[in-house]
């Protein structure tokens, strides 16, 4: 098992890292050009910049049974596909139970953004928020350890 990170706009970095790290598992933060991680206790992998290129970076390299970060629903939803445990940064962990309402919410959001409606703002992150996605990575980390 490894955990893959969409580095791109990720605010969970160094939680992630420093689970990772602590349970001994290989730690992968995936970006593109335009952003700049240096971790000495993560593998970087810097991808030309484009749109996408970061997501099929990542498809590329997930395995099954990988944890992957990220708040890109079409991303978590080729992630399952993969057999992998996407976990968005809010510690929510994307399912074949809850993908298809996230992805028709995106859907939906941005028709009424091309329609020229406005959506409410992104409330500032909560360090609950955090918390929720500390407790649910340990969770999933220890739980997998325990099986294999």
């Amino acid at each position: 098992m490894k955990i893959y990170i969409d580095g791109d706009g990720c605010p969970v970095v160094d939680i992630t890292v420093r689970l990772a790290n602590t349970f001994g598992v290989d730690c992968i933060i995936i970006c593109d050009t335009s952003h700049v991680f240096d971790s000495k206790k993560a593998k970087v992998i810097t991808v030309s910049k484009g749109k996408d290129s970061v997501d099929f970076a990542l498809l590329n390299m997930v395995a099954a049974g990988d944890i992957v970060i990220t708040g890109d629903y079409g991303l978590a939803a080729m992630c399952l596909a993969k057999k992998s445990i996407p976990i968005h940064h809010n510690g929510m962990v994307y399912s074949d139970d809850n993908i298809q309402a996230l992805l028709m919410q995106r859907h939906n959001n941005a028709a009424i953004r091309r329609a020229g409606g406005r959506l409410e703002k992104i409330k500032k992150r909560d360090p609950s928020q955090n918390s929720s996605f500390e407790k649910t990575l340990r969770s999933l980390l220890a739980s997998s350890l325990r099986t294999t």
